[in-house]
């Protein structure tokens, strides 16, 4: 056992130290693109909800349920695909889930009642969710400490740009023909090209395989890396330049042996016991509050909008103007992630989020709305990277998608519920007292992630494991 994790931590040193190169890129491109199409489905219902509503006769209680039911498939996603990829490896897990996701949307194209939507709509989301999990945590296992955030927020930048392209897809196509919200749930299916990138370029974690007790394929894809890296399997620089190197961070002297070096099971037990009881508890509250703030926020403004007076034209220009905001927000977070403290930025990002969802709540002019919204969605989307990389990179190897993912599902059970208390908020207080609790909420997790988180930036994921908190690489290099 300890040699295994001698073998982690050597080879976690040699990733950390690769220049970014063609491989990164390549990494981020695919998982991006799939992630992109993924937003699409998912953000999907939001715009069509009013036209399904005057097709179908649904009431605002059947557009929560139907809302509410994908949650429970997102539940279902997260935990099941944090669980395989522990347990199955990140690649094999990530393409499983990737089939389930391009099958249910072509479903959701030729439902024909709200029930057969309800069921699609939740396959999709057990598929989407699944995948995204996996996402995070091989983008933060391939990607050297001192660029996880940057390339994690490259990820949600382009992965975003779903939002404003199932928003304006609404906008052109729904008012256009009855069925042209079959068309918008449709655009899900592009993202099949990625699937075939994701199949083609990426390798398994070598962080997994050691610690399934497979050093030698380790070995295999670490030294492979390497060499698309320019980079020689002996760590000197191949003859031919590379490009510049990041930032190398000193990975400690491997810890105790401990169990968790066993290549056993990973258990949702594991996640309850220390050290990785107040890890989990601390990501599990910030993905509960972030999200459900977050996904009221975007599922819900187009409808009570209408709710509210506008038009149905009017209320889907005004969202997609709003969805456009939220790339540039990832993008704004790009000089911050890997320079300062991510719980601190998390608690600065909630407090102006919720200042400005009490103003959004509060106005009714429409240039007014417009703004604030924009500044919604552009603070919401700055803080996903942060909450995405800090929520796998606080995990051990072992139980890194699994304590990720179950702390992402958690948060899709209350959004199972949340679609319902917006709407009882709304019919019994008004359209302010729902901007009043997701204000609210906004700021919870930032609050939590500095009483309780572990600092994680910069960060080696080899240091400290076996320890309640993480080590600074300053710190390492002292132990």
């Amino acid at each position: 056992m300890a040699d295994t994790t001698a073998t982690a931590a050597g080879l976690g040193a040699r990733l950390d130290r690769l220049p970014l190169s063609r491989f990164h890129r390549r990494l981020v491109l695919a998982l991006a693109g799939m992630i992109l199409f993924e937003w699409v489905e998912t953000y999907a219902f939001a715009f069509v909800a009013p036209a399904l509503r005057a097709e179908w006769g649904l009431s605002l209680s059947g557009v929560a349920l139907i809302a509410g039911i994908g949650q429970l498939g997102a539940f279902a996603g997260g935990v099941l695909g944090g669980y395989l990829a522990d347990r199955l490896g990140r690649r094999r897990t990530m393409l499983g889930f990737v089939g389930v996701y391009c099958a249910a949307t072509l479903l959701c194209v030729v439902v024909q009642a709200p029930w057969q939507l309800m069921l699609t709509r939740c396959a999709a989301h057990v598929g989407a969710q699944g995948m995204a999990v996996v996402a995070i945590v091989v983008l933060t296992e391939f990607v050297p400490a001192t660029a996880r955030g940057r390339l994690q927020t490259y990820k949600v930048a382009v992965g975003s740009l779903g939002i404003p392209i199932a928003a304006w897809a609404g906008y052109f196509l729904v008012p256009q023909w009855s069925w042209g919200w079959r068309l918008v749930f449709g655009l899900g299916l592009l993202g099949v090209v990625f699937a075939w990138l994701i199949r083609r370029w990426l390798p398994e974690s070598p962080r997994w395989l050691v610690a399934r007790g497979k050093p030698e394929q380790a070995e295999e894809v670490v030294r492979s890396i390497e060499r698309q890296c320019g980079v020689r399997p002996d760590g000197e620089q191949a003859a031919r330049p590379a490009a510049p190197p990041a930032r190398a961070v000193t990975s400690p002297a491997p810890p105790a042996p401990t169990a968790t070096d066993a290549p056993s099971r990973p258990r949702v037990a594991e996640l309850l016991r220390v050290p990785n009881r107040r890890r989990f508890l601390t990501v599990s509250v910030m993905w509960v509050a972030g999200l459900l703030a977050y996904s009221a926020f975007n599922t819900w403004t187009p409808t009570l909008l209408s709710e509210n007076g506008l038009e149905l034209s009017d209320t889907l220009l005004l969202s997609a103007v709003l969805a456009t905001a939220a790339p540039l927000g990832a993008l704004l977070a790009l000089p911050l992630i890997d320079r300062w403290d991510r719980r601190a930025t998390q608690l600065v990002l909630g407090t102006l989020t919720a200042a400005t969802l009490l103003l959004f709540g509060l106005v009714r002019d429409t240039a007014a709305v417009l703004v604030l919204g924009c500044g919604v969605s552009l603070l919401f989307q700055m803080a996903v990277p942060f909450l995405q990389v800090y929520s796998a990179e606080i995990f051990p190897t072992r139980v890194r998608a699994l304590g990720s993912g179950t702390a992402n599902a958690l948060s899709r059970i209350f959004n199972f519920a949340a679609p319902m208390l917006v709407a009882a908020l709304f019919t019994g207080l008004g359209y302010t007292a729902v901007f009043a609790f997701l204000a609210a909420l906004s700021i919870v997790g930032g609050v939590v992630a500095v009483a309780f988180g572990p600092r994680t930036t910069g960060v080696s994921l080899d240091a400290g494991e076996s320890s309640e908190r993480p080590l600074t690489a300053r710190e390492s290099t002292h132990s």
